[in-house]
C-alpha cells in the first residue's frame, strides 16, 4: 500500500451537485428551487426553526428541569470502586490514575453502593453520610469536613406599640383656663386698638 493509491470508502465521497447547467441535467432554469417565493431567493434565507413568524416549536414546548454547566465537574465513586483502587491513601489523583473517575473531573465524592472490606484513607475527597459510615467501619478515614445542620432562623418579635399618656380633665382645665386668662388681659383686642386710634 502506497500512499498515491489511498482511496475513501466508496460513497463517502459524492460529487457536488451542479444546478442551473441547462435543462438537460434535470437542475436548469430554476436550479431545485422552484417558483418564486423567499425561499427562490438569493439570500432568502432564515435560520433553522423560523416558522415565517409565528410562534416556532421550540418556544411552544414547555421548559422543564435544569441541567447544570458544572454537573460534570464532581464525579461519583462508588464503594465497590474505592474496593478496587490499590493505593491505601486515596486523593483525586489516584482515582483518575485507576480509571475511576474521567481525567476531566475537578473533584470526587463516594456514595454507598457495593461493599468496602479494606482500610483506605480519603484524601481531598467528598463523602456521604452512609459512605463516611462504611469507611470507618472498615477501620478506614477521611479528611472530610461533617456537615453541620443550619440554624433555624428565629422569627423576628415586633415590639408593641406604646401608648401615648392622655392628659387627665384636671390638667385640661387648668391648660384651658391659662389660655382665657392670656386672651383677656392681651392689649390686642378690637377695643385696645380703638382706645389707642382716639388717643
Amino acid at each position: 500500500m502506497e500512499l498515491n493509491t489511498l482511496k475513501p470508502a466508496p460513497g463517502s465521497k459524492r460529487a457536488r451537485k451542479r444546478v442551473a447547467r441547462g435543462i438537460g441535467s434535470g437542475m436548469g432554469k430554476t436550479g431545485g428551487r422552484g417558483h418564486k417565493g423567499q425561499r427562490a431567493r438569493s439570500g432568502g434565507f432564515h435560520k433553522v426553526g423560523f416558522e415565517g413568524g409565528q410562534m416556532p416549536l421550540q418556544r411552544r414546548l414547555p421548559k422543564r428541569g435544569f441541567k447544570s454547566l458544572s454537573r460534570e465537574d464532581t464525579a461519583e465513586v462508588l464503594l465497590s470502586d474505592l474496593e478496587r483502587v490499590k493505593a491505601e491513601k486515596v486523593d483525586l489523583a489516584a482515582l483518575k490514575e485507576a480509571g475511576v473517575v474521567p481525567e476531566s473531573a475537578k473533584g470526587a465524592k463516594v456514595i454507598v453502593s457495593g461493599k468496602l472490606t479494606r482500610k483506605i484513607a480519603l484524601v481531598g475527597v467528598s463523602v456521604s453520610k452512609g459512605a463516611r459510615a462504611a469507611i470507618e467501619a472498615a477501620g478506614g478515614s477521611t479528611d472530610a469536613p461533617i456537615p453541620q445542620p443550619k440554624p433555624k432562623p428565629q422569627p423576628k418579635v415586633a415590639a408593641p406599640p406604646q401608648a401615648e399618656a392622655k392628659p387627665g380633665k384636671e390638667e385640661a382645665k387648668a391648660d384651658k383656663g391659662a389660655g382665657d386668662a392670656k386672651t383677656k388681659g392681651s392689649p390686642k383686642g378690637d377695643g385696645a386698638k380703638k382706645g389707642n386710634k382716639k388717643a
